[in-house]
């Protein structure tokens, strides 16, 4: 039962669902815990994908592609409370506005939104806006599938950011409790809870694009873990939401290439 205990562990902390009264009693806290958790990531990315399908193929049957996604993604985001996106936002404030590793960090912890954290937000939508509306072309399967095949896979990359880098968020971050290296079985959990979605982007996007998106998710996993090695010494709460982003899109972008 302590797998079911840490999944809802990851559900309450990375999403908006409550997980109250007798039931958040019997999951209980401890940072160990937390830190457990992190094998239950893509897990959490199947609810909060399959939430994200319904909206997204309820609202296709009643408006065009473009406004289903804009409305699915703001399902989505009630349902994470807008916490990946508050992520990028924080990394690009902080890597785009400062060029030293202790202003960067500094600029991650401060609550507003600056101008790079903005466009980084603003482009971020707009693009997937207009790949799920692009998917759709193909059909609401298609472009639901995707959806809930681009949640599950795309936490699974920030879990390989945290296995390759150390903690840098400092004490009072979020992600502190995440600050030793997550263990092997943890790894092999979230990996298992990930193929059924890895399977499912062959299926809807073909060999070529679908194996074109596993590989675009596991270049942003690299691309993060170098960049905030390089620039930040490790990484932090923000810099997981913001893999976690961008792994998204570019698993949007390869199924929607003309490959």
């Amino acid at each position: 039962m302590s797998g079911v205990r840490h999944f809802l562990l990851a559900l309450q902390f990375f999403t908006r669902i409550p997980v109250t009264g007798r039931l958040a009693q019997w999951v209980g806290y401890s940072p160990a815990m937390l830190r457990a958790s992190a094998a239950h990531f893509p897990a959490v990315g199947w609810v909060v994908g399959a939430i994200g399908a319904l909206a997204l193929a309820g609202a296709l049957a009643l408006w065009p592609p473009l406004v289903a996604a804009v409305l699915c993604t703001v399902v989505t985001v009630l349902v994470t409370g807008a916490f990946h996106e508050d992520g990028l936002a924080d990394v690009a404030d902080g890597l785009g506005g400062a060029s030293t590793r202790e202003r960067a960090l500094e600029i991650m912890k401060d609550s507003r939104i600056g101008a790079f954290g903005a466009i980084a937000v603003v482009l971020a939508l707009g693009l997937k806006f207009a790949l799920l509306a692009a998917l759709a072309g193909q059909g609401a399967f298609v472009v639901c599938a995707a959806l809930l095949a681009a949640h599950v896979l795309s936490r699974l990359a920030p879990l390989a950011v945290m296995r390759a880098s150390p903690y840098v968020g400092g004490e009072g971050g979020k992600s502190k409790p995440m600050a030793d290296a997550v263990s092997g079985a943890s790894v092999a959990v979230a990996v298992g809870w990930s193929l059924p979605a890895a399977a499912l982007l062959v299926v809807v996007g073909g060999v070529v694009n679908g194996v074109a998106a596993l590989l675009a998710a596991a270049g942003v996993a690299v691309f993060m873990v170098r960049l905030l090695r390089r620039r930040l010494g490790g990484f932090t709460g923000d810099g997981l939401g913001a893999t976690q982003q961008l792994s998204e899109l570019a698993i949007y972008l390869a199924l929607a290439a003309r490959l």
